[in-house]
């Protein structure tokens, strides 16, 4: 009797074609887990170094500014943010006249003298070159309105009859300004040698003058300078802010040399002053200071090529400034 073969019938295990074996799926082992988890640990933080190096790049490296000398302090602190040539003596121009202010402010806060005693222009105040409200021998202005003119329009023949006024003679009112300097910590690098930053040049037809000599001032006496008005005398600002000076009584309209104030053609976020600077041998200069959020900066440019060129380098080192302060703000917010 033939022998009839069973059917085979394919194990349910086995694939269709019956011809690969059923494996089970493989599952990570623990190790191999770790290892990959360690891998994306390395690449995310990687990635994290990368970002914080174009960040502090981007952040904290200093910027590049042309001028002959230069200085940014955070100005509650006096901490130096930037400094380029800072303690290189160099003639300031007009911005010499910020120590001529805070003579003025030593004399009204201690009482010697009063805001609205009349002050009279003299021959040598009316003929100095330079920038002028165009005063005339024999007329007088008050203090104030000489102040004013002082700052706003960096008048010389304000800053003249102020110095006459104050002490006699600007060549007495010059010792006082250097023994001042010293009084306030102003290194000896700095020397006044007239009432409004004009070089012996300028004055070498006035025999009023207060001496043959050069004008020098360090770019961080010229910060210190004007962070010591602002700590002592901080109500120097309602005139330093100001754009327009108006003296009807005389037919005078004068305007600001600051054009980094609000309004103005490089007008800056929470400028408010200080003092511009110009001669030839000086270049233009500034001294310049911004608040916000309750910083204030003071920076310094000596010896810049050309009027723009004073306020477009103030705004880098502003601009840098802030973004320092505001980065370690943000670090210092930072909850873990």
């Amino acid at each position: 009797m033939a022998t009839v073969s069973k059917p085979r019938f394919s194990s349910s295990r086995q694939s269709a074609d019956n011809s690969l074996p059923y494996r089970s799926p493989r599952r990570s082992k623990p190790a191999e887990r770790r290892k990959g988890q360690a891998g994306m640990a390395l690449w995310f933080l990687g990635l994290c170094v990368s970002l914080l190096f174009f960040y502090i790049v981007k952040v904290f490296i200093p910027p590049a500014i042309e001028a002959r000398s230069a200085i940014l302090i955070h100005a509650e602190t006096g901490r130096v943010l930037y400094a380029q040539r800072a303690d290189l003596p160099l003639p300031p121009a007009s911005m010499a006249k910020m120590m001529t202010e805070l003579m003025v402010m030593d004399a009204v806060s201690s009482g010697r003298h009063d805001w609205n005693e009349t002050v009279a222009v003299s021959r040598y105040a009316e003929k100095a070159p330079g920038s002028q409200v165009g005063m005339k021998s024999g007329e007088t202005y008050t203090l104030r309105e000489m102040f004013e003119a002082l700052i706003i329009h960096s008048a010389n023949d304000a800053a003249i009859a102020i110095a006459e006024h104050l002490a006699g003679s600007e060549r007495e009112f010059v010792d006082s300004m250097n023994r001042r300097a010293r009084e306030i910590g102003l290194s000896g690098r700095t020397v006044f040698a007239n009432a409004s930053g004009l070089t012996a040049k300028d004055l070498s037809g006035f025999p009023e003058a207060a001496s043959e000599g050069e004008t020098v001032m360090t770019a961080r006496d010229a910060a210190m300078l004007a962070r010591w008005l602002l700590q002592n005398y901080p109500d120097v600002v309602e005139v330093t802010s100001k754009r327009d000076l108006s003296i009807p009584q005389k037919g005078i309209s004068l305007h600001t040399t600051n054009l980094m104030l609000p309004g103005e053609p490089y007008a800056y976020d929470g400028s408010d002053g200080f003092k511009t600077g110009y001669t030839r041998s000086a270049g233009y200069c500034f001294t310049g200071t911004a608040a916000r959020n309750g910083v204030r900066l003071i920076s310094v440019v000596l010896g810049t090529g050309h009027a723009e060129q004073r306020f477009t380098e103030t705004q880098k080192l502003m601009d840098y400034g802030f973004r320092r302060q505001n980065a370690i703000l943000g670090l210092f917010s930072i909850h873990i």
